[in-house]
Formats: C-alpha cells, structure tokens, sequence
C-alpha cells in the first residue's frame, strides 16, 4: 500500500486507497475535495461552490487520525501540479490544517503557506477562510504562528515582484495588505521590503519623507522608481502619458483608474502586454468598444498572438478553453445579453488556428481509452453555462483525445440503445470493449439524454470487462445537459459522473485516470 503523502510518481493501483484499492478511503475522499470541492462522486461543471465542514468529513477524519502532515503534503501535490480544478478546497484545507489541534500538523500548514497560496488573492483566500472556521470557536486567529507565517509570505517575495503584487491585488474577501501587515506585527526583512511595507501602511507621501534624501541601495531604487510610475498614473490625466507608462513599464489594468479604462487608446496599449488567457476573455468587449476593428493594426498584432505557438505554449492554454472562448466570441453577444458585437473574420480564423496549434499543451496521459457519443437523442442542446451546442463539445471531447492519447477508440453508438421511456443503455460502449477483446483502463461515455438507464449495473458491466481484459478500468459518464446525478449508489471509486462540461471535467478525467482521485 502507498502510504498518503508519498512521493513515489509511479502510481500503483491503490495509489489513493488505504486498503481495497477500488473503496472510497478516506484518502481517495480527501484527494476528491482538493481537486473539485466534493468528496462524492459527481462532478458538476462550472460549479464555484462554498466549502465547508459538511464537504469535508475525509479531511476531519484523517486529522483525527493524526494524519495531518500528510494531508498537507496533498494539499502542495494538488495546488502544484495543475490537478485541482479549482484552488478553494485547498485554502480551506490548509486553514484547517492550521489550527488543527496536534502541534505538528499546524507546523507543517504554516510552513507550506507560501508554496500553497502563491499570490495575494490566495493569501486573502486562506486567511478569510481561518476567520470564517474561528467564528464558530468565538476566539481570535491572529496568534505567533500565523503572524510569523504572513510575515515570511512577505519577507521571502522578491522585492519587485511584491512591488507589483501589491499594487496589482490590493485587496480581496475583506482582507487588504495594509490589514496584514498591520496583524502580523511584520518586521522587514530588508531595506526594499521595508520599503513596501511602509507604502502600504502609510501611503506614498510618508515613502516619499523618507527615502527622498536617503542614500538608497540598488534595489531600493528600482522599487522607488517602480511605485513612482504606480502613483504617477494614478493622477495622471493626460492619455499619452498613460499610454507611454504602461508600455515602458507594463502596468496592467488592475493598476489603473475606472476614468483611463475609457479610453480606446490605453485599451490598445494594454492589449500588447496582456496575458494571452485575459485577451481571449475580453475579445467581444473589445470588439463592441470598436478597440479591435477589422483590417486594425491592433487587430493584426492579436491574431498573430493568439496563433503564435510561442503565446499559446507560455499561457498554457488549453484547446478545450480557446473552443468556449471562440464559440462565445461568434454568438457576438455576452451571457447576460447587454454587451453585443460583430464578430470580426481574422480573429475567428485566429481562434481556430489557436485551437489546432493548444493541442501541443495537452500532455497525454498514456492510457487505453473509450470516447462514446451516445447519439440516439439530438446534439443539439447547448452545454449550461456554455456558448456551444452538446455536438460541437463531443466533438470537441473525442478530437482531443484522438489527437492526444496513441490507443483511443471513439464510438458513436444508438442503434438498439433507446430503451423505451426514452432513456438510453449506457453500459454498450462497455460491452462492445469486452465483445471485442479491447482492454480499456477508462471508458468516457457522453450523453445529451438527461435520463441514464442501464439494462445491466454499470458496475457489474465493468466487473466483466476487467476480469476477460485484466484491465483497471474506469467509467466516467458525462451527461452534457444534464443538471446532476450520479451513475449509481456504488463504493467503486472507478465511477465517477459528470454534470455539464467544462475544462474542469477534463481536469478531473485525467486524475482518475492516473489514479490521483
């Protein structure tokens, strides 16, 4: 048996099991919750949930099991590695962890804090998240062991990249830099984050008393010149000057006023230095304002970044996620139906080039598997929360593991599948494989029918297909539409289902397959 928190990268069978490798341990539960916010087995799409006690009773019971070291170590593992869908459960988790009541376990949580929560925003996160579980104790958060943990988190950053943070994210949940600072008794490490303490606790008119006639170090200067460009632009008025300090200085648009943002022109100039990800999200903002036009300059110099393989590789971007954008970007209207535009021909042709050229990004997983498209009821649905029709993201599903993974068989299966009352067989795609003599680790069915019926048990169907191909495999059914049950009452952790779609879905697919959840 793997024990919880080893390193070992070859993952055995039971790398998340404490004892039957195919149970829901309390491990398996606990790497559920980190990675979507839930430890049971339905993963519902696009779904930014509260957390809470009552998602996490694998995280309790582990660290009552005096657990609580290597329930931290899961935590860095699926803050780290891209695993996580989303990074909240983990904040939660590690404000637990951290005042949990054995000594060792809150060590360890305050000593991974900065590995864990590596911007601001984070840092905000788990902070709020140690006050809300503190309420129910009625008794106050801000002992030694934080105040020195938050005092490391920003005694360790590189002075610039502080500088930049803190100008960048002032504030979320509540929480500001100033209130940090101000709780965690900070004493500065050095003479540059000195510096930026003081700017966030007195304001740059006291910063500018005290280092004016000072001889200042190399660093201390750079931070000087680089918090003077923030204050600068602050009260600056004048567009061309906005302009000029954001190209030479690569200023983003957190750092700027509401007034600055309407301009078309500092608009352009922001575009240029802008992370890939954040463009593609404002394509039809920026083509309603009229700051993207067609046959543009600016227009030009976004096609050439959205198709240049060396942004797209940088950005990480995912083919899946340039689909939502592209198709959101062709409907020429945003979801809540007030912004509307005309898509612009280049930056579509752009977007389906891009599409092409993300496959690079996606790293195969190296398993044996079954994409089937249950096509017995119409595709012509849309995704919820989505842009794009049910048959566009089953396209979309099978080409990228085509594309990506050497051994996939895609299905299209209807015939003799409609049982009557209009649900659909799902375990077919299982027993063709079996029929067949195909080994398949994961069988990945998707539906647009809302009603999932199985002649035989799902779990019995997969039962028979590992004993004849000595396979372990899995089954991950995904109803696109549909709003959120589970395949059946089962402990096999080999299942799981999935509500809608999303990049997050192929988050979790992928940790299941290498049995990480």
């Amino acid at each position: 048996m793997e024990p919880l928190g080893s390193t070992q990268s070859n993952h055995t069978l039971n790398s998340t099991g404490d004892g039957c490798p195919w149970e829901v341990s309390d491990k398996a539960r606990l790497c559920r919750f980190l990675c979507y916010g839930s430890e049971g087995d339905l993963y519902t799409a696009r779904e930014e949930g509260h957390v809470s006690m009552e998602n996490a009773g694998a995280l309790l019971s582990l660290l009552q099991e005096s657990r609580g070291a290597e329930v931290v170590e899961e935590i860095k593992r699926f803050t780290q590695d891209g695993r996580a869908v989303r990074l909240g459960p983990s904040f939660f988790a590690l404000a637990l962890c951290s005042q949990h009541s054995e000594l060792k376990t809150r060590q360890a949580a305050f000593k991974a804090l900065k590995e864990v929560c590596q911007d601001p925003a984070h840092l905000f996160s788990f902070i709020n998240n140690k006050k809300e579980l503190k309420e129910r104790m009625k008794c106050g958060i801000w002992g030694r062991a934080l105040r020195r943990a938050v005092s490391d988190w920003y005694n360790e950053q590189d002075a610039m990249s502080l500088a930049a943070a803190v100008t960048k994210c002032k504030q979320r949940e509540g929480w500001s830099h100033q209130d940090l600072l101000r709780l965690s008794h900070t004493k500065p490490a050095n003479e540059a984050i000195a510096l930026i303490c003081k700017y966030v606790t007195k304001g740059w008119k006291e910063v500018q008393l005290a280092y004016s006639d000072k001889e200042n170090s190399e660093e201390v200067v750079k931070v000087l010149s680089y918090l003077e460009v923030v204050e600068k632009v602050k009260h600056s008025c004048d567009e061309t000057e906005v302009i000029n300090l954001i190209e030479e200085h690569k200023l983003e648009r957190e750092q700027l006023l509401t007034d600055h943002l309407k301009s078309k022109q500092v608009w352009r100039a922001l575009l240029k230095e802008m992370p890939l990800q954040s463009v593609l999200k404002i394509l039809g903002k920026m083509t309603s304002k009229q700051i993207l036009e067609p046959g543009s300059s600016e227009t030009q110099a976004v096609c050439d970044r959205i198709q240049s393989e060396t942004a797209l590789t940088k950005a990480k971007i995912h083919p899946f996620n340039i689909l939502l954008f592209s198709e959101n970007y062709k409907r020429g209207q945003g979801y809540q139906g007030k912004t509307k535009w005309e898509p612009v021909s280049s930056i579509l042709k752009a977007m389906d080039s891009a599409f092409y050229k993300s496959f690079m990004n996606v790293e195969p997983v190296g398993k044996r598997f079954v994409v089937a498209v249950d096509v017995s009821t119409s595709l012509s649905s849309i995704v919820p929360g989505t842009s794009i029709s049910t048959a566009v993201a089953a396209a979309a599903i099978t080409m990228i593991f085509a594309r990506t993974e050497a051994d996939t068989h895609v299905l299209a299966y209807s015939e003799g599948a409609l049982i009557p009352g209009g649900s659909t067989d799902c375990t077919l795609p299982i027993t063709w494989a079996t029929e067949n003599g195909k080994a398949v680790d994961v069988f990945i069915i998707l539906t647009n029918n809302p009603l999932w019926t199985f002649t035989a048990s799902p779990v019995e169907s997969l039962k028979k297909h590992r004993q004849k191909s000595g396979a372990n495999s899995k089954l991950v059914m995904c109803g696109l539409t549909s709003i959120g049950h589970a395949i059946a009452d089962t402990e096999d952790r080999r299942l799981l289902s999935i509500c809608g779609f999303d990049l997050g879905a192929l988050t979790v697919i992928r940790d299941l397959a290498q049995d990480l959840i």
